[in-house]
């Protein structure tokens, strides 16, 4: 796209305006092309506890005060201010979760056990839901909808963390040009299109298993090590 003539960045949206947006379907056609079949968020099995418990990834704002998750809640990230305005959008990655995110949480909370929850593209074409090209905190990422936004996310050459600037080279056509590039979806993410959830051990695969034990959700439960580096 000719950056003189690209669209104007995406904005938060209300309920009401998420609401009167059409879904997208043709950007979940572009997904499905591109052999993507996993956007992924990590979390703690005891945030699972919560999410099955409550049917849905909630975002960063009401997670703290739904009196069904608050017990069992903690932020991947403590100081998010610098995404403030997006607190109101579940934070996604395709294919593959945000390593660097990942291993910062990780070191802080080593004590924690972690999973990756999984969906099916289907959830890409949904309305409201936006593009961001690199980390939704940093001062280069740009975030756009439907198929421009989506599309962004695959460009040969997109700036980052610093301003640093990721080639696309030879990446898989599943993998965004910068991994830290992320799916903001509006809300709450409802749990009908989880399809995996992965455990990188043996222990946690069974922490999930019994996490799952009153769920009416069955997604499988695999063990997958590389997920998580």
């Amino acid at each position: 796209m000719n950056a003189r003539k690209r669209a104007p960045d995406a904005e938060p949206q209300t309920r009401e305006q998420v609401r009167d947006t059409p879904r997208c379907p043709d950007v979940v056609k572009a997904a499905i092309e591109r052999g993507i079949t996993g956007i992924v968020h990590f979390t703690t099995v005891k945030s699972l506890v919560g999410i099955l418990y409550s049917e849905a990834v909630k975002n960063r704002q009401d997670l703290p005060v739904d009196e069904l998750v608050q017990h069992v809640y903690e932020p991947n990230a403590v100081d998010r201010h610098l995404d403030e305005r997006w607190h109101t959008y579940v934070n996604l990655s395709v294919t593959a979760i945000n390593l660097h995110m990942f291993n910062f949480s990780s070191r802080r909370r080593p004590e924690e056990e972690w999973v990756i929850l999984e969906f099916g593209p289907e959830i890409l074409g949904d309305p409201g839901v936006v593009f961001c090209t690199t980390n939704n905190i940093y001062p280069a990422a740009l975030r756009w909808a439907d198929l421009p936004g989506f599309e962004r996310l695959f460009a040969p050459r997109v700036a980052g963390r610093y301003g640093r600037v990721t080639q696309r080279n030879s990446k898989p056509a599943n993998r965004t040009t910068d991994p830290q590039a992320e799916v903001l979806y509006p809300f709450e993410l409802p749990l009908t299109h989880l399809h995996t959830i992965s455990a990188p051990v043996d222990d946690v695969y069974e922490a999930a298993i019994a996490a799952l034990t009153h769920s009416s959700h069955e997604p499988r439960v695999v063990i997958d090590p590389e997920a998580f580096r």
